[in-house]
């Protein structure tokens, strides 16, 4: 498939997207100029911000998972199974334990922080790991996310909030409207530098020694990468809260289709990460009508359920 059917397809499901929900708008009405005063609020308020939201979000974080990926060699890393968002979600944990009043600034910060340190404590104990399978990396992962987010869980429990924890574990676009989604547009600038470093990234995922040889100042792209990583992840948990599994599912299926050349499956990877986040929001919106699924639940089922048939794929092919 080529890169203008996949616009082609995210341009439509965009459209359905501003169309759907609980406040009927119909495509008549928009054409003839006939909206209320409440549709256009709906519209500019919070169907365009969600759907805003909705497509960087997808893309961002498709692209985290593809980084994560060449920079461990494992094609079932990704901020899912990297405890990358557990140790977000701790971040932010921390930041409204201490600073009862902190503004969305100290929350990104304190949350970035930890969501980096998180990432490269995996990446360390990846270091140590003889025996890296493509299997057991990510279970060792799942395992370390489990550890931190037990530990903000005893936290939240302990000092009462653990209404704030719930939230960041259920992702939903529900609560995007304008004033509450800005943060995401630090992501786009954050695609582009991971565009500029594909190449780079690719040359850093053959290894140490290999990169060092072609003159690649090894750690400083890790380094950039992991923050990329991040930074991404902790927008998207303080904007939306934990989307599971995307970024390790989009890239596979990419790679499946057009290889692993870096440069040339970034921009797939993240439009067909748009594309399956926002089928999986109208979705959402659908089944259940007026009410709402959230999207953590309908990307969590997709998810895993293909993460189950790649980890029997690479099972079947060694």
């Amino acid at each position: 498939m080529r890169k203008w059917h996949l616009f082609l397809i995210l341009f439509i499901l965009a459209i359905v997207s501003l169309f759907v929900g609980n406040t009927n708008i119909s495509v008549s009405e928009v054409l003839r100029f006939e909206l209320t005063e409440r549709q256009l609020q709906v519209i500019w308020v919070s169907r365009v911000p969600r759907l805003i939201t909705i497509l960087i979000a997808g893309a961002s974080l498709s692209i985290a998972g593809l980084i994560m990926q060449k920079l461990s060699q494992n094609p079932f890393v990704s901020p899912t199974t990297a405890g990358t968002m557990e140790s977000a979600k701790l971040g932010i944990l921390i930041a409204i334990l201490l600073f009862s009043s902190s503004g969305m600034l100290i929350k990104m910060s304190l949350a970035f922080i930890f969501s980096l340190a998180g990432t490269f404590i995996f990446m360390k104990i990846l270091n140590h790991i003889r025996y890296k399978d493509a299997v057991f990396v990510p279970l060792v992962g799942l395992m370390f996310g489990g550890i931190i987010s037990s530990i903000a869980t005893f936290i939240a429990y302990k000092y009462d909030l653990i209404q704030n924890i719930s939230s960041w574990l259920m992702g939903d676009f529900s609560m995007v409207m304008s004033g509450r989604y800005e943060l995401m547009y630090i992501s786009i600038p954050l695609m582009i530098v991971a565009y500029l470093y594909a190449n780079q990234f690719a040359i850093a995922g053959m290894g140490e020694d290999f990169a060092k040889n072609l003159g690649l100042k090894y750690k400083q792209v890790i380094n950039i990468g992991l923050a990329i990583v991040a930074m991404i992840t902790a927008c998207v948990i303080l904007t939306v809260g934990m989307i599971p599994f995307l970024g390790l599912i989009v890239p596979n299926i990419v790679s499946i289709y057009r290889g692993d050349n870096l440069r040339d499956t970034l921009p797939y990877t993240a439009l067909l990460g748009a594309i399956i986040i926002l089928v999986c929001d109208i979705l959402g919106r659908i089944v259940i009508a007026p009410a709402e699924i959230p999207i953590s639940v309908t990307i969590g089922i997709l998810g895993s359920t293909l993460f189950v048939w790649l980890l029997f794929k690479k099972a079947s092919t060694t």
